[in-house]
Protein backbone atom coordinates (compact mmCIF):
# COMPACT_ATOMS: atom_id res chain seq x y z
CA UNK A 1 0.00 0.00 0.00
CA UNK A 2 1.30 3.48 -0.95
CA UNK A 3 -0.31 7.28 -0.20
CA UNK A 4 0.54 8.90 -3.62
CA UNK A 5 3.24 10.85 -1.79
CA UNK A 6 6.31 10.67 -4.09
CA UNK A 7 9.47 10.31 -2.16
CA UNK A 8 11.81 10.99 -4.91
CA UNK A 9 12.08 11.56 -8.33
CA UNK A 10 14.70 8.93 -9.61
CA UNK A 11 16.39 8.36 -12.88
CA UNK A 12 15.70 5.57 -15.27
CA UNK A 13 19.72 4.37 -16.21
CA UNK A 14 18.42 0.85 -18.16
CA UNK A 15 15.68 -0.78 -19.47
CA UNK A 16 16.57 -4.32 -21.28
CA UNK A 17 13.90 -6.37 -22.55
CA UNK A 18 13.70 -10.00 -22.16
CA UNK A 19 11.74 -12.76 -23.50
CA UNK A 20 9.88 -12.73 -19.91
CA UNK A 21 9.56 -9.54 -19.85
CA UNK A 22 12.02 -6.50 -18.75
CA UNK A 23 14.70 -5.31 -16.33
CA UNK A 24 14.31 -2.23 -15.20
CA UNK A 25 17.22 -0.27 -13.35
CA UNK A 26 17.02 2.60 -11.58
CA UNK A 27 19.37 5.36 -9.84
CA UNK A 28 18.08 6.61 -6.54
CA UNK A 29 19.74 8.47 -3.89
CA UNK A 30 17.31 8.54 -0.99
CA UNK A 31 14.80 5.48 -1.50
CA UNK A 32 18.01 3.32 -1.79
CA UNK A 33 19.54 3.99 1.41
CA UNK A 34 16.69 2.00 3.29
CA UNK A 35 15.97 -1.03 0.76
CA UNK A 36 16.13 -4.50 0.99
CA UNK A 37 15.57 -7.00 -1.81
CA UNK A 38 11.90 -8.01 -1.76
CA UNK A 39 11.21 -4.48 -0.90
CA UNK A 40 8.07 -2.77 -2.60
CA UNK A 41 8.55 0.63 -4.24
CA UNK A 42 5.83 2.15 -6.56
CA UNK A 43 7.86 3.70 -9.93
CA UNK A 44 5.34 5.84 -11.63
CA UNK A 45 3.17 4.31 -9.25
CA UNK A 46 3.60 1.04 -10.40
CA UNK A 47 4.01 -1.89 -7.41
CA UNK A 48 7.29 -3.21 -8.16
CA UNK A 49 9.69 -5.56 -5.93
CA UNK A 50 12.99 -4.91 -5.55
CA UNK A 51 15.39 -7.51 -6.72
CA UNK A 52 18.48 -6.47 -6.44
CA UNK A 53 20.15 -2.83 -5.16
CA UNK A 54 23.50 -1.96 -5.25
CA UNK A 55 24.49 1.65 -3.74
CA UNK A 56 22.14 4.19 -5.47
CA UNK A 57 20.85 1.48 -8.17
CA UNK A 58 17.36 -0.83 -7.66
CA UNK A 59 16.22 -3.37 -10.32
CA UNK A 60 13.30 -4.42 -10.71
CA UNK A 61 11.91 -7.16 -12.91
CA UNK A 62 9.20 -6.29 -15.14
CA UNK A 63 6.68 -8.95 -16.81
CA UNK A 64 4.63 -8.68 -19.84
CA UNK A 65 1.61 -7.76 -17.79
CA UNK A 66 3.07 -4.93 -16.29
CA UNK A 67 4.55 -3.66 -19.80
CA UNK A 68 1.19 -3.74 -21.68
CA UNK A 69 -0.36 -1.77 -18.81
CA UNK A 70 1.91 0.75 -17.90
CA UNK A 71 4.14 3.24 -19.33
CA UNK A 72 6.76 1.72 -18.34
CA UNK A 73 7.94 -0.22 -21.19
CA UNK A 74 7.88 3.13 -23.29
CA UNK A 75 10.23 4.58 -20.89
CA UNK A 76 14.07 6.28 -21.87
CA UNK A 77 16.93 5.95 -20.12
CA UNK A 78 17.89 9.11 -18.77
CA UNK A 79 14.24 10.06 -17.68
CA UNK A 80 12.81 10.84 -14.57
CA UNK A 81 10.14 8.26 -12.33
CA UNK A 82 8.53 9.01 -9.17
CA UNK A 83 9.40 6.92 -6.90
CA UNK A 84 7.62 5.96 -3.15
CA UNK A 85 8.48 3.45 -0.71
CA UNK A 86 5.71 1.30 0.40
CA UNK A 87 3.91 2.68 3.62
CA UNK A 88 5.17 1.53 6.99
CA UNK A 89 2.93 0.63 10.09
CA UNK A 90 2.13 3.89 12.00
CA UNK A 91 3.65 5.78 8.91
CA UNK A 92 1.54 9.32 8.13
CA UNK A 93 -1.24 8.55 5.28
CA UNK A 94 -0.47 12.21 3.78
CA UNK A 95 -2.32 11.45 0.56
CA UNK A 96 -4.66 8.34 -0.30
CA UNK A 97 -4.88 4.70 -0.45
CA UNK A 98 -2.85 3.83 -3.69
CA UNK A 99 -2.43 0.63 -4.35
CA UNK A 100 0.00 0.55 -6.87
CA UNK A 101 -1.90 -1.72 -9.23
CA UNK A 102 -1.78 0.53 -12.40
CA UNK A 103 -5.63 0.50 -14.09
CA UNK A 104 -4.23 1.42 -17.30
CA UNK A 105 -2.70 4.62 -19.35
CA UNK A 106 -3.72 7.69 -20.61
CA UNK A 107 -2.51 10.78 -22.77
CA UNK A 108 -1.82 14.26 -21.93
CA UNK A 109 -3.97 16.92 -23.46
CA UNK A 110 -2.60 19.97 -22.38
CA UNK A 111 -0.11 21.12 -19.17
CA UNK A 112 -0.29 25.04 -18.69
CA UNK A 113 0.60 27.41 -16.09
CA UNK A 114 -1.45 29.16 -14.27
CA UNK A 115 0.16 31.79 -11.53
CA UNK A 116 2.28 29.77 -9.64
CA UNK A 117 0.47 26.63 -10.57
CA UNK A 118 -0.52 24.41 -13.10
CA UNK A 119 -3.15 22.79 -15.00
CA UNK A 120 -2.89 19.15 -15.90
CA UNK A 121 -5.64 17.78 -18.31
CA UNK A 122 -5.78 14.16 -19.43
CA UNK A 123 -7.89 12.07 -21.32
CA UNK A 124 -10.76 10.19 -19.32
CA UNK A 125 -10.95 6.49 -20.86
CA UNK A 126 -14.79 5.90 -21.62
CA UNK A 127 -14.48 2.75 -19.43
CA UNK A 128 -12.86 4.51 -16.68
CA UNK A 129 -15.09 7.40 -16.44
CA UNK A 130 -17.50 6.23 -13.74
CA UNK A 131 -14.59 6.15 -11.02
CA UNK A 132 -13.74 9.79 -11.37
CA UNK A 133 -15.67 12.39 -9.32
CA UNK A 134 -14.88 16.13 -8.79
CA UNK A 135 -12.86 16.39 -5.77
CA UNK A 136 -12.32 12.46 -6.08
CA UNK A 137 -8.44 11.30 -5.88
CA UNK A 138 -6.57 9.43 -8.60
CA UNK A 139 -3.34 8.60 -8.92
CA UNK A 140 -1.13 9.78 -11.79
CA UNK A 141 2.30 8.54 -12.43
CA UNK A 142 1.85 7.20 -8.68
CA UNK A 143 1.22 10.76 -7.18
CA UNK A 144 -2.28 11.26 -5.69
CA UNK A 145 -3.80 14.26 -7.14
CA UNK A 146 -7.39 15.53 -6.44
CA UNK A 147 -9.73 15.97 -9.16
CA UNK A 148 -10.59 19.40 -9.91
CA UNK A 149 -13.03 19.21 -13.03
CA UNK A 150 -14.92 16.30 -15.08
CA UNK A 151 -15.03 16.98 -18.68
CA UNK A 152 -16.91 14.72 -21.17
CA UNK A 153 -13.95 13.04 -22.41
CA UNK A 154 -11.15 14.72 -20.08
CA UNK A 155 -10.44 15.48 -16.42
CA UNK A 156 -8.15 18.28 -14.46
CA UNK A 157 -5.87 17.84 -12.02
CA UNK A 158 -3.85 21.45 -10.44
CA UNK A 159 -0.40 21.20 -9.68
CA UNK A 160 1.11 23.52 -6.34
CA UNK A 161 4.59 24.20 -7.15
CA UNK A 162 5.83 21.43 -4.99
CA UNK A 163 4.64 18.80 -6.81
CA UNK A 164 5.63 20.11 -10.08
CA UNK A 165 9.46 20.42 -8.85
CA UNK A 166 9.54 17.07 -6.53
CA UNK A 167 7.89 14.64 -8.91
CA UNK A 168 8.35 13.73 -12.91
CA UNK A 169 5.15 15.83 -14.00
CA UNK A 170 7.60 18.85 -14.67
CA UNK A 171 8.54 16.78 -17.96
CA UNK A 172 5.45 15.95 -19.25
CA UNK A 173 4.12 17.13 -22.52
CA UNK A 174 0.90 16.88 -24.29
CA UNK A 175 0.87 13.50 -26.03
CA UNK A 176 2.95 11.65 -23.32
CA UNK A 177 1.30 8.46 -21.82
CA UNK A 178 0.80 8.61 -18.11
CA UNK A 179 0.00 5.66 -15.63
CA UNK A 180 -3.59 5.98 -14.24
CA UNK A 181 -5.09 4.29 -10.83
CA UNK A 182 -8.46 5.00 -10.23
CA UNK A 183 -9.54 5.38 -6.45
CA UNK A 184 -10.02 2.04 -4.34
CA UNK A 185 -13.17 2.70 -2.80
CA UNK A 186 -14.96 3.49 -5.77
CA UNK A 187 -14.20 0.33 -7.31
CA UNK A 188 -15.26 -1.88 -4.13
CA UNK A 189 -18.17 0.40 -3.95
CA UNK A 190 -19.06 -0.29 -7.81
CA UNK A 191 -18.48 -3.93 -6.98
CA UNK A 192 -20.60 -4.02 -3.92
CA UNK A 193 -23.97 -2.41 -5.69
CA UNK A 194 -23.19 -4.39 -8.84
CA UNK A 195 -24.09 -7.86 -6.95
Amino acid sequence: MFTGLIEECGQLTALTHTTQGARLIVRAALVSQDVQIGDSIAVNGCCLTVCAYEGESLEFDLLRETLERTNLGALSPGGPVNLERALAVGGRLGGHFVQGHIDGTSTVLSFEPAGADHRLEVVLPSESARYVAFKGSIAIDGISLTVAEVCESSFVVWLIPHTLAATNLHSRRPGDVVNLEFDLLAKYVERLISR
